[in-house]
């Protein structure tokens, strides 16, 4: 299963931890309470241009393998805070979700190696870097299947009128207040939001991220899935990300991942459909 893939590489990840660099260095420009811990509850900082500073490395909420909380975090579930009335399935999503069910999610990509998507990325584990600059805001991000970043653009470009579906897709940024909006279009179909619930998504997603650091150590995350193909109506989630002071990204990769796959009898996965074409104009 994925979720026993997923606590072997956590286990090797762990073992990293020991030998790796910078891990308990002091990260400079970070306000300090009189003991010298960070001080998590001190005003955010702002960029040179008077906007919010998102820089930092940040983690969702439940994000730490082995401890409870991680087996109820949004990796499993993205939906779990929701009214099942919230979430509503196309019959292609639910037959979708219903086939990865019933092989208890061995089909994951990610259990192969494979990029987690957006916005799964944010929660599939480990922690990402922001570097924000006028222009454009890079995400880096410390997976289980390597070191991966995003770009999202600042600099007034609209997102393309058609795309090369990709994994993470091609995202635009703008600022509404003191929120950072970024919407990302250009998916691959048939994604995965979640792991443990399988919802699906279609290459018509549309993901609206949105970010407003709070203080200096806390930042809220609200994510809304718009697709027309999977669902019957945008559906929206909210968390929290925590500042990781004092630290740094860890290099990992599937270095050993054909020997792993030696061990695994799976029988093939029945094709999943493409999904379906849809009017927008009756959206």
């Amino acid at each position: 299963m994925l979720i026993s893939r997923i606590t072997i590489s956590a286990a090797l990840l762990l073992c990293a931890q020991a030998s790796a660099q910078w891990l308990n260095y002091p990260t400079p420009g970070i306000p300090r309470l009189p003991n010298g811990k960070p001080n998590l509850s001190a005003s955010p900082p702002v960029s040179a241009d008077g906007r919010p500073d998102l820089s930092g490395i940040w983690a969702v909420e439940c994000s730490v393998y082995g401890d409870a909380c991680f087996t109820k975090g949004l990796f499993f579930d993205l939906a779990k805070d929701l009214k099942p009335d919230d979430v509503q399935m196309t019959p292609w999503a639910s037959a979708i979700q219903a086939q990865r069910e019933s092989r208890e999610h061995v089909d994951d990509p990610y259990g192969y190696c494979m990029p987690p998507g957006v916005p799964r990325i944010d929660y599939a584990g480990g922690m990402f870097k922001v570097l924000q600059t006028p222009r454009e805001t890079a995400f880096l991000y410390e997976t289980l299947v390597g070191m991966i970043f995003r770009q999202v653009f600042t600099d007034g470009r609209p997102l393309p009128a058609s795309t090369e579906p990709s994994w993470l897709g091609y995202s635009v940024g703008r600022w509404d207040g003191d929120t950072f909006v970024v919407d990302t279009t250009g998916l691959r179909d048939g994604g995965w939001l979640d792991t443990k619930k399988a919802h699906p998504h279609s290459d018509a997603l549309r993901v609206t991220e949105r970010f407003r650091r709070t203080d200096f150590g806390h930042m809220k995350l609200s994510i809304t899935i718009d697709d027309p193909k999977a669902y019957r109506k945008p559906w929206t989630v909210n968390t929290t990300l925590n500042l990781e002071a004092d630290t740094e990204l860890l290099e990992a990769f599937c270095d050993n991942h054909q020997k792993t796959m030696e061990h695994r009898q799976i029988a093939p996965p029945v094709e999943e459909p493409p999904s379906p074409a849809v009017n927008r104009s009756k959206q």
